[in-house]
């Protein structure tokens, strides 16, 4: 079966390479099972992180599909942003302000400001408040860091804005930048409190204009680090929200473990729902085989 196929990267900010997604855009008539996705999913293991399946399902409206190496990821945000990008352009959409995708998580909006801005907003999940008993030094020997370097001053909670997020505040932009946990520790320290990603954040940034630093670990996807998410800023904003940290205004979140060439994130409040946003850029447009 031939797939239409394209590697993409999303979240690209000066200088940076932002994070790479494989598409498959499939036509109607195609159909693949869970064990076809999960295959070729494992195939990019290391290339990309997760594998998109995108099907139109008429009216504007489409079913995106997420997997990494390891299993189905029940939302993805940079590769919806990827997705989305390339499926406007190629699809003569660009003149459709909203299109509609269907997930695991329900249903979501884009907003296609692609003509404008070269972007596209998709409203993340409504959040999940989820309770956890867990410790502070726990976490900090989970990340291999110090249990002084987590900032008192913010709470540690976990938010479900797509994917169950533990969000760990860190005083200092080095101690961000610098860390490098375990992945086969962190990832069944993940997996024993059923969290799927940790995100780390610190107020102290690199370009004033932008509004935290962060940086993100999935390693129960099969990979030890996430250099620019939609989910996982999600859950940020609606944190920031919640503790009275920002507005709602549209704001810039840096994130990876460079200091200078950093991917960027867009968040926007709309109607209760924290939108995510950013551009993508075309890697590879070809063809997949998907052999018998």
């Amino acid at each position: 079966m031939k797939l239409t196929y394209k590697k993409i990267d999303a979240f690209i900010g000066a200088n940076s390479s932002g994070n790479p997604a494989a598409c498959v855009y499939l036509a109607e008539e195609q159909c693949l099972s869970p064990e076809d996705m999960q295959k070729i999913a494992v195939e990019h293991k290391g290339f990309v992180s997760e594998v998109i399946f995108c099907t139109p399902l008429g009216d504007n409206t489409y079913r995106l599909k997420y997997y990494s190496s390891e299993c189905e990821v029940e939302f993805c945000g940079h590769g919806t942003i990827a997705c989305m990008v390339h499926l406007i352009k190629d699809a003569g959409l660009l003149d459709i302000p909203e299109i509609w995708i269907e997930t695991n998580k329900g249903n979501s909006k884009v907003i296609n400001q692609i003509k404008d801005t070269g972007a596209v907003y998709i409203s993340a999940p409504q959040p999940i408040y989820i309770p956890h008993n867990l410790s502070a030094s726990d976490i900090a020997d989970a990340l291999g860091v110090d249990s002084s370097k987590i900032n008192e001053n913010h709470p540690i909670e976990i938010i479900d804005a797509g994917l169950r997020t533990l969000i760990v505040p860190i005083t200092e932009l080095n101690d961000v930048l610098s860390l490098f946990p375990d992945e086969k520790h962190l990832k069944d320290y993940s997996i024993a409190n059923d969290f799927d990603i940790v995100i780390v954040f610190s107020e102290e940034v690199v370009d004033s204009q932008n509004k935290l630093r962060t940086r993100v670990f999935p390693p129960r996807f099969g990979y030890l680090e996430d250099p620019a998410t939609g989910s996982g800023n999600s859950a940020v904003g609606y944190y920031m929200l919640k503790h009275s940290m920002w507005d709602g205004s549209p704001i810039n979140i840096e994130q990876n473990d460079l200091r200078e060439e950093r991917n960027i994130v867009k968040l926007q409040y709309d109607e209760g729902t924290i939108c995510f946003g950013g551009g993508a850029t075309l890697r590879i447009d070809g063809t997949y085989l998907l052999g018998e």
